[in-house]
């Protein structure tokens, strides 16, 4: 694809009109950085050495970390030298790299936030089937299925806008490869292109938001039928941290892809910065690890269960 494009090498702006600035937003951005490497860092750790916490919830929040490390190692590291560096290019393989490995690891994260959202709903609304619904074997069906599927939907985004011919501007209005601003720079869009990447991203991210929806509507159905207030307590103290995620990272993606006309996306400072909350703020997850998985045992009979009774 290099060969037949006319560029061969993309320019990222990024924050650059902004200056002095862009030494406070280094700082910030390189706080943030070791912030979320730590953050999950110490949450793999304590999850693999603590054998308390090998439960299903918590292999989901393992890998969804380790997820989220290379997530924001194909971003940020690159943004810290552009805000710090004079030359600021990105060869076209290059981009096409970071474009593919950032749209799998982002894909990959919202199929896994849809699972997590099924597996509180197992845990809370069927806590007697829990052992058989989420065993191991099926938790790495659904691990290896969000993989897979990630990255293969990222491969057709890719191919899609790296299939158009480059011979134009090779500025890039962002601080990464994204899809939407790539494609804008392509000297003859493609209809059939960006219809097929909006496709993708409607799917990627309505379908999953509209299962987890689904999914909370009977947790807190089923929350709102147990009759003690610890049990409310512990039942939805469960589910808050997943629940903050998929609000911000749901709702931020959704105003930067979910608008069908690629010539208006990620080209303006809000948008940037909206792109910027969902790719690195949430990351930093407000995830508190629970010392044991909060769900009935298939000892305790279903009246313990409504009323509460977690181990």
């Amino acid at each position: 694809m290099a060969n037949s494009s006319c560029v061969t090498e993309f320019l990222l702006l990024g924050f650059s009109s902004l200056g002095e600035l862009q030494l406070v937003l280094f700082m910030i951005f390189l706080c943030l950085y070791l912030i979320i490497l730590n953050g999950n860092i110490t949450i793999i750790s304590v999850i693999c050495l603590d054998h308390s916490l090998h439960t299903p919830m918590h292999f989901f929040l393992c890998v969804l970390s380790t997820s989220e490390i290379f997530y924001t190692i194909v971003i940020l590291p690159k943004m810290l030298i552009n805000l710090l560096s004079v030359f600021r290019t990105l060869s076209f393989v290059s981009c096409a790299s970071q474009m593919y490995f950032f749209l799998g690891f982002a894909v990959t994260n919202c199929l896994l936030l849809g699972v997590m959202g099924y597996d509180r709903y197992t845990a809370i609304c069927q806590p007697l089937h829990y052992p058989i619904l989420m065993s191991w074997r099926v938790c790495g069906q659904l691990i290896s299925t969000c993989i897979v599927s990630g990255f293969l939907i990222s491969l057709l985004g890719t191919t899609l806008v790296f299939s158009l011919p480059f011979c134009g501007s090779n500025k890039v209005n962002h601080y990464f490869c994204d899809i939407s601003p790539v494609i804008h720079l392509a000297y003859a869009g493609s209809y059939i292109n960006e219809l097929v990447i909006f496709i993708c991203g409607v799917l990627v991210l309505i379908v999953p938001l509209i299962f987890i929806c689904i999914s909370y509507g009977f947790i807190v159905s089923t929350i709102l039928k147990i009759l003690s207030v610890e049990g409310k307590r512990k039942a939805f103290s469960t589910c808050v941290s997943h629940l903050i995620v998929v609000i911000i990272h749901y709702g931020c993606a959704s105003f930067v892809y979910l608008r069908p006309s690629a010539k208006h996306i990620n080209t303006s400072g809000k948008d940037r910065l909206v792109t910027v909350t969902y790719t690195i703020i949430t990351t930093v997850k407000p995830c508190g690890i629970q010392p044991q998985e909060q769900r009935c045992t298939a000892g305790h009979s279903e009246n313990d269960c409504e009323e509460g009774v977690f181990y």
